[in-house]
């Protein structure tokens, strides 16, 4: 893989609190800094279309990401996205020719220490490289089939349908 596409949608990885408020917000994408501090050795461009809790995303939004992903010459994107509804997402980009997909998020913000995000993200580079065609979600230390993974929101992870 010699270029990465990567678009984001907002969610979780991308949150920021704000004490004075007590709340969080979806702040800029992370991943373009994360990936620049580990030094990576394949090109990527970032193309933020949402700043959304995935809980907020339409299906106008899935299918603006959709299109957005069609859109791209490279074959390799890695959609950042709200893992709430991550696999409904998924579902919606099924199909699309010539291109491996990968999303993937993080159940606790990137900014915060002990956060999953950079885990999750370094999962899914290295997985979106080496599959065929197709949609995938890299969560947990696992590349999952979005037809048989869901998130389990009391135990917060992701596991098998």
């Amino acid at each position: 893989m010699q270029q990465l596409t990567i678009i984001t949608t907002g969610g979780t990885i991308d949150k920021v609190y704000f004490d004075d408020k007590s709340d969080y917000q979806i702040g800029a994408p992370q991943i373009g800094d994360i990936l620049t501090q580990l030094g990576v050795t394949f090109r990527f461009d970032v193309i933020p279309i949402l700043r959304k809790d995935s809980l907020h995303v339409t299906d106008e939004d899935r299918a603006l990401i959709r299109s957005t992903i069609e859109a791209q010459p490279h074959r390799h994107v890695l959609v950042t996205h709200g893992t709430d509804t991550m696999v409904e997402t998924a579902q919606v980009l099924k199909g699309i020719p010539g291109k491996v997909i990968m999303l993937t998020g993080a159940l606790n913000p990137a900014r915060f220490q002990g956060s999953d995000a950079v885990f999750n993200i370094g999962c899914a580079v290295g997985a979106v490289q080496t599959l065929d065609e197709g949609v995938y979600i890299a969560m947990n230390g696992r590349i999952w089939d979005p037809a048989q993974v869901r998130k389990n929101r009391d135990a917060n992870r992701f596991e098998a349908t």
